[in-house]
C-alpha cells in the first residue's frame, strides 16, 4: 500500500498542468470574492451626492452620506452626468438634493430624489432606509421632539464579521469537494478504460488498500489546497479567524476524505470516463449552491433548506465556520460531526461492495 501511495504521490507531482489548476481554480474565487468583499469593504455601493442647497439642513445630510461607512461617494459629478453614470452602471445611484431644501419655509421641496438602477435593488433599499434615518433624526429635532419607541442593540460577542469570511470557508469547502470529487471520479473511470485496474489485481493488493493509498495521497493536494486559500484570504483580503487554525485543517482533510469517498463510489457506478464526468457535475454543481457555500442555508424555502442542511457539504461547512468565526468544538453540535461520519461509512460501503478492480 505504501508503495502505491508514494508511486501516486509522484505521479500527482509530475502531472503539474492537473496540479497546476487544482491549485489555481480556488485561488481565482478567493482572489475574486476578496476583491469584491475583503480588505474590510462592506460598502453597499457607491452613489454621487449632489447639493443644490446652502440650508444647515442639506449640509447635515450631505455630510453625513460622505462621512459614513456605508457607501462610496463619486465626487465631481453633475446631476445629468451622475444619471448618465448610473444608467451605464458605473454608479448605483445619484442622491440630489434641491434648491431650497431644509429651509423650513412651506415653498421650499421637502423631498430628496433619488435617481437608481432599478437591477441594483440592494442598494437602492440601503440607500432609502438610511436616507429615511437621517431625514426623522433631523425632523424629530427640528421639531424639539423624540421618538416614543426604538430599538436596542445586544451583541453576543465583540467579533466582527463580514461576507468575505464567510465565503471563505465556503471556497475551502467547494475546493474539497470539486478536486477530490471529480478527481478521484474521473481518475478512477479513466483507470477502468485503460485496463490499469485489470492490471492491479495481478498483484496481491486488495481493494481497500488501493483505496486508502489513492485517499492518502490526495490529501497531501488537499492540505496545500486549504493553506493557500486561507493564506490569501487572511493576509491579503484581511479575514476572519478566530478558532484553532489547526482543527480547521483536521475538519478539511476529513472532509477531503468524505468528498473522495463520493468520488470512488461514481466511480464504481461509471463505465466511461465521460459517465464519470456528468455524474460528478450533476452532484457538485447543486451542493456548491445549495449547501452554503455562498450564502447560509436558512436564506432558501423552508422545505429546501431542511433536506440539503443534510447534503455532505453542509454539515462540514457548519463545523468549519463554527471554529473559524466562533471559536466554538466540532461537538458543539454532535449532529455536524455524525451526519459526515455516516456520509463516509455509507460512501466506502458502496464503494468496497461495488467496486470491482477487475471489470473492464
Amino acid at each position: 500500500m505504501w508503495q502505491l501511495f508514494i508511486a501516486n504521490v509522484i505521479m500527482t507531482v509530475r502531472n503539474k498542468q492537473a496540479l497546476f489548476w487544482n491549485l489555481m481554480f480556488p485561488l481565482m474565487f478567493t482572489f475574486i470574492f476578496g476583491m469584491f468583499f475583503g480588505g474590510g469593504n462592506t460598502k453597499a455601493g457607491t452613489i454621487a451626492v449632489i447639493n443644490h442647497s446652502v440650508s444647515e439642513t442639506a449640509r447635515v445630510v450631505e455630510t453625513t452620506l460622505r462621512e459614513g461607512e456605508l457607501f462610496n461617494i463619486a465626487d465631481n459629478i453633475s446631476a445629468e452626468e451622475g444619471r448618465k453614470k448610473v444608467e451605464r452602471s458605473e454608479i448605483s445611484a445619484v442622491v440630489e438634493i434641491p434648491e431650497g431644501f431644509g429651509s423650513f419655509s412651506a415653498d421650499d421641496p421637502k423631498k430628496i430624489k433619488i435617481t437608481y438602477d432599478p437591477g441594483n435593488a440592494a442598494t437602492r433599499a440601503a440607500l432609502v432606509s438610511y436616507l429615511d434615518a437621517i431625514l426623522n433624526q433631523i425632523s424629530y429635532k427640528a421639531q424639539n421632539a423624540s421618538p416614543l419607541f426604538s430599538v436596542e442593540e445586544e451583541k453576543t460577542n465583540s467579533r466582527q464579521f463580514s461576507y468575505f469570511d464567510f465565503v471563505l470557508v465556503g471556497l475551502i469547502g467547494m475546493a474539497l469537494m470539486n478536486s477530490s470529487v471529480q478527481g478521484v471520479a474521473i481518475t478512477l473511470a479513466k483507470y477502468r478504460e485503460d485496463k490499469i485496474l485489470k492490471r492491479v489485481t495481478t498483484t496481491p493488493l486488495s481493494t481497500w488498500k488501493f483505496v486508502s493509498a489513492e485517499i492518502l495521497s490526495r490529501l497531501i493536494v488537499n492540505f496545500v489546497q486549504v493553506s493557500l486559500i486561507l493564506l490569501v484570504g487572511v493576509h491579503i483580503f484581511n479575514a476572519h479567524i478566530y478558532g484553532n487554525v489547526w482543527l480547521i485543517f483536521l475538519l478539511s482533510l476529513l472532509g477531503a476524505v468524505l468528498f473522495q469517498a463520493v468520488g470512488f463510489a461514481i466511480a464504481s457506478m461509471s463505465k466511461t470516463t465521460q459517465a464519470a464526468e456528468g455524474m460528478s457535475t450533476a452532484i457538485t454543481i447543486p451542493m456548491m449552491f445549495l449547501a452554503g457555500v455562498f450564502f447560509p442555508i436558512d436564506q432558501l424555502p423552508k422545505w429546501l433548506g431542511s433536506v440539503v442542511q443534510y447534503l455532505p457539504l453542509a454539515p462540514l461547512l457548519r463545523m468549519i465556520r463554527g471554529i473559524a468565526l466562533e471559536e466554538s468544538s466540532p461537538l458543539a453540535n454532535p449532529a455536524n460531526l455524525s451526519i459526515v461520519l455516516v456520509w463516509i461509512a455509507v460512501m466506502l460501503a458502496v464503494t468496497l461492495y461495488r467496486f470491482r478492480m477487475s471489470e473492464e
